[in-house]
């Protein structure tokens, strides 16, 4: 496929966009944004993207994609509640961003692993999937980084960068283009929302550091 192929490619899907994929494309940049700020709007905002995807992602025959989007509307009502009311291993403390350690990354990538191998092996056998080896891929890797951002873990933004570079193709080959556009700007906020996450969390450390030694 040239240059040229591509281009037009890209102009024919950017006029078939339909009100509700661009809907979906804004609300979902939204929720993006306000995941890198912490804020909970991404829940709500999120809710409303996954939703419409969950229909953009069946017409598309994304099988694993739609089943992704029911887990992201699950999941982004109990991270609202998990971010507005505890903490995950305390009820007392609010949420604080972390980074996972040694079990906890063992967990992680055992998650991932055990999610594209069932859900490839399903779009394999029982649907009519035309890629299911990157469906599964985008698809493990999504439900791996909301698992973990649920829980305010840094390692969320890794497997959200992983889960942007494969969607882009994967998105632009169904003739979503305005999607695979979506995914190139969710990439950018990826990247900017793991160096913010990571300062938050730099500076928690540094200011625990501190009010543990003004305690001494």
């Amino acid at each position: 496929m040239n240059l040229q192929t591509i281009y037009e490619q890209f102009m024919n899907g950017v006029k078939m966009t339909t009100p509700l994929e661009f809907i979906a494309v804004i609300t979902g940049i939204a929720s993006t944004y306000f995941s890198k700020k912490e804020k909970i709007y991404v829940f709500p905002t999120g809710i409303v993207s996954t939703l419409i995807y969950i229909f953009i992602s069946f017409k598309g025959k994304l099988f694993a994609e739609a089943g992704l989007n029911i887990y992201y509307t699950i999941m982004s009502i109990s991270g609202w509640y998990l971010w507005t009311n505890k903490s995950f291993n305390d009820t007392q403390k609010p949420l604080l961003i972390s980074y996972n350690r040694n079990k906890d990354w063992r967990n992680t990538i055992l998650y991932f692993v055990i999610m594209w191998i069932a859900l490839y092996f399903i779009l394999h056998k029982f649907t009519s999937s035309t890629v299911p080896f990157f469906d599964a891929l985008a698809s493990s890797s999504a439900y791996t980084a909301m698992f973990l951002m649920n829980r305010k873990k840094v390692e969320s933004w890794y497997f959200w960068i992983l889960t942007d570079i494969i969607s882009m193709p994967l998105y632009f080959s169904k003739g979503y283009v305005f999607t695979s556009v979506q995914f190139l700007v969710f990439l950018l906020i990826s990247i900017s929302g793991w160096i913010s996450w990571h300062k938050t969390y730099t500076f928690n450390q540094v200011y625990k550091l501190n009010a543990s030694i003004d305690q001494i």
